[in-house]
């Protein structure tokens, strides 16, 4: 059972250590690094928590071991001392051993379970500054991708402001507009007076073939 206990004591702590130490490496997008970052970061902290959650559970289950070995001892203690009252060599060997194994059991898993809770304890600490860590990321996160949102913005806003284009601002855009409409009106003009002329020479000449 010792054995167990520190194999997942180990497991968890390079776990734990893993994630907390990772280093950034190779040229990716910053914020895309530290997306995926993040979600490694999620899965390892969900996988640390089943693997405390379990160590919880089988410290439960020694303290029941304890639980059920002290009663036997209590138990085989009392037999002793009936068997000690007959006199039967037999009966107060066979007490005698049961109630020294279930005893050395007793001390033995009371150890073992005292080793547990401060591990237990330790790794829980460890978790939380996990939690935590994790947590501080994700609004790390988030500013980054506030900032390039804005950064991103402010490029379009940038390019809108001054587009490659005929007309360089809304200003010359505008008197273009007010001289166009005005050739056309002066056009539209002309050709008004043009007409009224044409008319005027053709009622002129009209009057010169009367007289």
């Amino acid at each position: 059972m010792n054995a167990f206990w520190h194999r997942l004591k180990y497991t968890v702590q390079e776990d734990l250590n893993s994630l907390m130490d990772k280093k950034k490496t190779g040229n990716e997008n910053p914020i895309e690094q530290l997306n995926q970052y993040f979600l490694d970061a999620q899965q390892q902290t969900a996988e640390i928590g089943k693997l405390l959650e379990r160590q919880g559970r089988l410290k439960q289950e020694l303290e029941q071991e304890r639980q059920d070995a002290d009663l036997m001892a209590m138990k085989r203690r009392r037999q002793l001392e009936l068997a000690e009252a007959t006199g039967e060599e037999e009966l107060i060997s066979f007490a005698k051993a049961e109630t020294e194994a279930y005893e050395g059991r007793v001390a033995r898993l009371s150890a073992s379970i005292q080793e547990a809770t401060n591990e237990l304890l330790s790794l829980e600490r460890k978790f939380e500054e996990m939690k935590h860590r994790v947590k501080d990321m994700r609004v790390r996160q988030l500013q980054l991708m506030g900032k390039e949102n804005v950064t991103r913005a402010q490029e379009k806003m940038d390019r809108f402001a001054a587009p490659e284009t005929l007309f360089s601002t809304l200003d010359d855009l505008h008197s273009y507009i007010e001289n166009l409409g005005g050739s056309k009106r002066s056009a539209s003009s002309a050709s008004s007076m043009e007409q009224r002329l044409d008319s005027l020479e053709k009622s002129s000449a009209k009057q010169e073939e009367i007289v």
